[in-house]
C-alpha cells in the first residue's frame, strides 16, 4: 500500500476539499486562540496577584454557556451553520482586538478582562455548537469520527505552538507582550473566516434549516431523547463532572508557576518561562492524544478509551497538587493534557455517532452546556478554595472528586465503558 492510500485510509476526512479548507484555516486561528488563552490568565495574575480573580474570569467566560448554549442548540438547527460560525468568529476577532488595544495602551484592568471574557464566552457558546454540528455536513457520517479527531489534533497542536509563540513575547516584550499576543489572535481569525466563504456544506445533513415550528417543543424533544437514551445521558453526566470541578482547577496553573514553585531570585522572566513550560507540556500530552486518536479513529472500544482518559485526567490533578517543583510537574502536565483530550474527543465522537441527524444540534448543545454551563460555578468555587486554603489543597480536592465520581459511575454502569458506536 503506497503512502497516499495509507493517508486516505487513516484520515478519510481529508478527502473532503471543504473540510481541508476549514481545517487549515481553523488551525491558524487556533494558534492565535491559544496565544490568548495562556496570556490572559498570566496578565490577570500579574496585575492583580489574586488567585480569586482567575476564578472570576473563568466564571465570566463560562457563564454564557449556561445562559445561551441550550437555546443556541435549537437556533443552530434552524440556521445555516456555516454563516453562524462566520458571524461568531467575527465577534471573537473584534473582542481580541479590543483586548489588544487595552493591553498595549496600559489601560487594561481586571474588569476589562472580565467583561471581554463574557463577550468571548457568549460568542463561543454559539459557535462551538454550530461548528461541531457542521462537521458532518463537510465530511459525511462515515468520516465523522476522523474529522472530530483531526479537529482535536489541530486544537492540541495549537496548544503547543500557541504558548511557544506567546512565551517569547512575554519574555522579550514584558508588559507589552500580552497586547501583541492578543493582536496576533485577532489577525488569526481572518484565516478561518475567509476560508469559510469557500466552503459549501452538504445540504442532506441540514434538514432542519428554515424550520419554523415551536422552538420549545423542539427543545423538549431533544431533552426527551437524552433522558430516554441511557448512554447519551451518562456521557453528558460524565462530561459535567470535570466541567464543574476538574477543568476549572487548571486555571490555577499561573499560581503554581508564580507562587507554589517560587524560588529565591525569581524574576518575571523566570516565572514566564515556568508558566510557558507547564502549558507547553500540557499541550504536548494533548497533541499526543489527538494524533493517536486521529490515526486510529476506527477503533471500536471508544467507551473504554473514554474511561481511561477520565481516570488519567483525575490522577494528573492529584499529581499537580502534590508537585513542588517544575521538574516534578512537567510529566504530570503531559498526562493532564492526554487525559483531557482523550475524554473530550471520545465523548464528542460517541455522542455524534449515536445521535440522529435531526437532533444533533440540540444534543450537542446539551452536552456542551453540561460541560461548560456548570463551569462558572466551579471556577468561583476553585478560586475561593485557592484564595482561602492555597492552590495545592484546592486542586487536590478537585482531583479526588473527579477520580471518585468517575470510578463510581463506571463501576455502577459498565455499559458506558463498553460503548463502541
Amino acid at each position: 500500500m503506497n503512502l497516499s492510500a495509507t493517508i486516505n485510509q487513516r484520515f478519510p476526512a481529508l478527502l473532503s476539499r471543504d473540510f481541508r479548507i476549514f481545517w487549515i484555516g481553523q488551525f491558524i486561528s487556533l494558534i492565535g486562540t491559544w496565544m490568548q488563552n495562556v496570556t490572559q490568565p498570566y496578565l490577570a495574575y500579574r496585575i492583580s496577584s489574586q488567585p480569586f480573580y482567575l476564578g472570576l474570569i473563568g466564571f465570566s467566560s463560562s457563564l454564557p454557556a449556561l445562559l445561551f448554549m441550550l437555546p443556541g442548540g435549537v437556533m443552530v438547527e434552524r440556521m445555516n451553520k456555516r454563516n453562524v460560525v462566520i458571524a461568531m468568529q467575527i465577534v471573537m476577532m473584534i473582542q481580541a482586538f479590543i483586548l489588544s488595544y487595552l493591553a498595549l495602551t496600559g489601560l487594561i484592568t481586571i474588569w476589562h478582562i472580565v467583561v471581554l471574557s463574557f463577550i468571548l464566552g457568549m460568542a463561543s457558546s454559539i459557535e462551538i455548537t454550530a461548528r461541531q454540528a457542521m462537521l458532518i455536513e463537510l465530511v459525511g457520517k462515515e468520516a465523522l469520527p476522523n474529522a472530530i479527531a483531526l479537529q482535536s489534533t489541530i486544537f492540541n497542536a495549537a496548544r503547543v505552538l500557541g504558548p511557544a509563540l506567546a512565551g517569547p513575547l512575554l519574555i522579550i516584550l514584558q508588559d507589552k507582550g500580552e497586547g501583541w499576543a492578543f493582536f496576533a489572535n485577532g489577525i488569526s481569525y481572518l484565516f478561518v473566516i475567509v476560508g469559510l466563504f469557500f466552503v459549501h456544506p452538504q445540504v442532506e445533513y441540514s434538514s432542519n434549516v428554515g424550520l419554523r415550528s415551536d422552538a420549545m417543543s423542539e427543545f423538549r424533544e431533544g431533552q426527551r431523547y437524552i433522558l430516554a437514551t441511557s448512554v447519551i445521558g451518562l456521557l453528558i453526566f460524565t462530561a459535567a463532572v470535570p466541567g464543574f470541578i476538574g477543568f476549572p482547577a487548571t486555571q490555577l496553573v499561573p499560581v503554581f508557576a508564580s507562587s507554589v514553585f517560587q524560588q529565591a531570585g525569581d524574576t518575571d522572566t523566570l516565572i514566564a518561562l515556568r508558566y510557558s513550560a507547564m502549558i507547553t507540556a500540557q499541550g504536548l500530552g494533548a497533541l499526543i492524544a489527538a494524533v493517536t486518536l486521529a490515526a486510529f479513529s476506527t477503533i471500536q472500544r471508544k467507551g473504554l478509551i473514554l474511561t481511561i482518559g477520565q481516570l488519567v485526567f483525575a490522577v494528573s490533578l492529584v499529581g499537580l497538587a502534590l508537585s513542588r517543583s517544575l521538574g516534578m510537574v512537567l510529566p504530570v502536565m503531559i498526562l493532564m493534557g492526554w487525559g483531557t483530550v482523550t475524554q473530550l474527543a471520545m465523548t464528542n465522537t460517541l455522542i455524534q455517532l449515536l445521535v440522529p441527524n435531526h437532533l444533533r444540534g440540540r444534543v450537542i448543545s446539551t452536552y456542551f452546556w453540561a460541560q461548560n454551563g456548570v463551569a462558572p460555578f466551579g471556577s468561583l468555587l476553585v478560586g475561593w478554595m485557592a484564595q482561602s486554603f492555597s492552590a495545592p489543597p484546592a486542586v487536590m480536592v478537585c482531583g479526588v472528586a473527579c477520580l471518585g465520581i468517575a470510578l463510581a459511575v463506571h463501576v455502577a454502569t459498565p455499559s458506558l465503558r463498553r460503548a463502541v458506536a
